[in-house]
C-alpha cells in the first residue's frame, strides 16, 4: 500500500505537469519549452534559460508558475516524508485514487480541440482587457514569427563597431530595426542611425534573425559565451 501511495502521488505530479504544459501552450509557448520549464519549477532547480524571461514577463504565465513552484515544494516534502517513513497506518489510498481519476479526466478535457480553442480565446481576451500594452510580453506586441528576433548586443572593446555610425552597419534595405541604444545610464532614441557607436554601448535590435546573425555574429557569439 505504501508503494501504491508513492506511485499514485507520482502519477498526480505527472498529470499536473501535463496540464501545466497545455496551459502554457494556450498562452503561445512551445510544448518542449513548456515541459522543461514546468519540470524546472516543480523541482525547484531554477529555470534560468532564455525562455524563463518569457514566463516572467507574461502575467498569466507568472500565475501558473507561482502555483507550480508552491506545488513542487509541497510535493517534495510529501515524497521525502513518504519514502523516509513508510510506516504510516492510513495512507488514504481511496481518496488519492479519486484525485488521480479527477486529474486524468481534467487532462483529457484540456486536450479536447474545442476546449483548447475556447480556453485560448479566453486567455487572449483576458490579456486584451486586463493588461496594458507595456505589461504584455514583447513577443505578443511585435507579433514575432519563427525567423524574427528581438535581442541586445554589447559593443566590446575590440568590436569592429566602435566609431561607426549605425547607418554604416544597418542600411534601409536591411530587415533590421534598432529600437534604442543604452549608453551607461542614458538611453538614446533620437537620430539613432546617425549615432556613432562607442565601447560599452548596448544596442537593442528587432528584425530578421538570419540577417542579424550575419551582421552581428561576433557580438552574438560573445553574448552566448557569457551566458
Amino acid at each position: 500500500m505504501e508503494f501504491l501511495f508513492i506511485f499514485l502521488y507520482f502519477l498526480i505530479i505527472t498529470i499536473v505537469i501535463e496540464v501545466a504544459v497545455v496551459l502554457f501552450n494556450l498562452t503561445g509557448m512551445k510544448t518542449k519549452v513548456s515541459r522543461f520549464q514546468v519540470i524546472s519549477m516543480l523541482t525547484g532547480t531554477g529555470f534560468t534559460t532564455d525562455e524563463s524571461k518569457v514566463i516572467i514577463d507574461h502575467p498569466v504565465r507568472r500565475k501558473i508558475a507561482a502555483f507550480l513552484i508552491l506545488f513542487g515544494a509541497f510535493s517534495m516534502a510529501v515524497i521525502i516524508s513518504s519514502i523516509s517513513s513508510i510506516l504510516a497506518d492510513d495512507l488514504r489510498i481511496d481518496k488519492l485514487s479519486y484525485i488521480c481519476a479527477a486529474l486524468i479526466l481534467l487532462l483529457a478535457v484540456v486536450h479536447i480541440p474545442w476546449v483548447r480553442k475556447k480556453a485560448s480565446n479566453r486567455l487572449e481576451d483576458v490579456m486584451e482587457h486586463n493588461y496594458q500594452m507595456y505589461e504584455r510580453p514583447i513577443k505578443d506586441i511585435l507579433y514575432l514569427k519563427e525567423n524574427d528576433l528581438v535581442t541586445d548586443i554589447n559593443v566590446g572593446k575590440d568590436s569592429k563597431l566602435i566609431d561607426k555610425k549605425v547607418a554604416d552597419v544597418i542600411s534601409e534595405e536591411d530587415d533590421i530595426s534598432i529600437l534604442f541604444i543604452k549608453r551607461g545610464q542614458m538611453q538614446i532614441r533620437r537620430d539613432l542611425y546617425d549615432c556613432e557607436m562607442q565601447e560599452g554601448d548596448q544596442l537593442f535590435l528587432y528584425g530578421n534573425r538570419k540577417e542579424m546573425e550575419e551582421k552581428f555574429r561576433e557580438e552574438l557569439d560573445n553574448k552566448t559565451k557569457k551566458q
